[in-house]
C-alpha cells in the first residue's frame, strides 16, 4: 500500500508572514491561494494556512523524554539527511528552537532525531527522523 499525503488546514494570523515562513524558511512550494488561505506543499502533504487575525497559539505542553512538548504540534518525519538540512535552514533564518535539534530515546526502540520550533502564528511544528524508519511504530 502507498502512503496518501495527509491534508491539515490551521489557522495564522498574518498570510505574508506565512507566506515567508512556509515559502521561504521551509522551502515549501506554494499551491492554490487566495486572500483568505494559502495551500503548501509540506514535504509531499497539503497543509493550508488559513487567515484568522485573532489566532491565538496553543500553550499547553506534555513531558517527553525530558522535555515539555508541545501540544497541538505538526510536523513530517523526514529522511536523516532533510532533517539535518532543515535544521539548517531553519537555524540559519534565526528561527528560535523550543526543542533544539538532539536524539531522543537514545539507545532504546524508538530513538529519533528531533526537533521543534513555532511558526509566526505560534503553531508548534516538530519534524524528526529514524536512522531506521521500520522503527517508527516499534514497540
Amino acid at each position: 500500500m502507498s502512503l496518501r499525503p495527509f491534508h491539515l488546514a490551521f489557522p495564522v494570523h498574518d498570510l505574508a508572514a506565512a507566506r515567508s515562513f512556509y515559502g521561504g524558511v521551509l522551502a515549501c512550494p506554494e499551491g492554490r491561494s487566495s486572500d483568505h488561505w494559502i495551500d503548501f506543499d509540506l514535504f509531499g502533504h497539503q497543509i493550508v494556512a488559513h487567515l484568522d487575525a485573532a489566532a491565538k497559539p496553543v500553550t499547553a505542553a506534555s513531558a517527553v523524554d525530558g522535555h515539555d512538548v508541545p501540544v497541538p504540534h505538526f510536523g513530517v518525519v523526514l529522511t536523516m539527511s532533510d532533517w539535518e538540512a532543515l535544521a539548517a535552514r531553519v537555524e540559519a533564518a534565526g528561527i528560535p528552537f523550543g526543542i533544539a535539534p538532539h536524539v531522543r530515546f537514545q539507545g532504546q526502540v524508538g530513538e529519533q532525531a528531533t526537533m521543534f520550533f513555532r511558526d509566526p502564528s505560534g503553531n508548534a511544528l516538530e519534524f524528526k527522523a529514524f536512522a531506521d524508519d521500520a522503527l517508527l511504530f516499534a514497540r
